[in-house]
């Protein structure tokens, strides 16, 4: 299939918990194909599944020159965090000092069904988490402080792709009171 279009905010996929993946089969070889592909071609140093429409539990990196893959991943992450710049190819153009641990421990599988580990620090431990957080329909704005995705959804809502896309996302007030929670 080759390079795939890329889902933009707004779109229910990005926010749905995947799937696992149960068949290691030619199916998921030509997916892991095609992420690598796209993400290449973006550029950008990640890409999960659902960031192209396809809910199930893969993802890809490049990081430092390597390429990898990771099927049905879970995290073991170090106590150290750092804030650094994070973006996502679902937000083009849009970047934010984000949270993650400095270290990161993926257990998984490849395409092959084969057990895999990858241990990451700084830039591919960044990497895991985010593409990690895609498959459990988390965005990497949903980590910003509360004032910074404010921040976010303003330049969001007034950027070219999200207007093009044709996305509707209105954020409303809840009518109910919260004591005061949403300050």
């Amino acid at each position: 299939m080759g390079i795939q279009e890329i889902r933009y905010f707004g779109d229910p996929v990005l926010i749905t918990p995947a799937s696992p993946v149960i068949d290691f089969d030619k199916e998921l070889r030509t997916l892991v194909a095609d992420l690598t592909e796209t993400m290449l071609e973006a550029p950008g140093a990640g890409l999960a599944a659902p960031q192209i429409g396809v809910s199930l539990r893969v993802f890809v990196w490049h990081v430092d020159d390597v390429l990898g893959h990771l099927i049905n991943p879970t995290l073991v992450l170090g106590s150290e965090i750092e804030e650094d710049d994070e973006g996502c190819l679902s937000f083009p153009e849009l970047t934010y000092p984000t949270p993650r641990a400095i270290r990161a421990v993926a257990n998984g599988f490849n395409m092959f069904g084969e057990p895999i580990s990858v241990d990451g620090s700084d830039l591919l431990a960044r990497a895991l988490q985010h593409e990690t957080d895609h498959l459990d329909g988390i965005l990497f704005i949903d980590r910003l402080s509360k004032a910074e995705r404010k921040l976010a959804m303003k330049e969001i809502r007034e950027s070219d792709w999200f207007n093009e896309a044709g996305a509707n996302i209105l954020i409303k007030e809840s009518p109910h009171t919260i004591f005061g929670r949403n300050t």
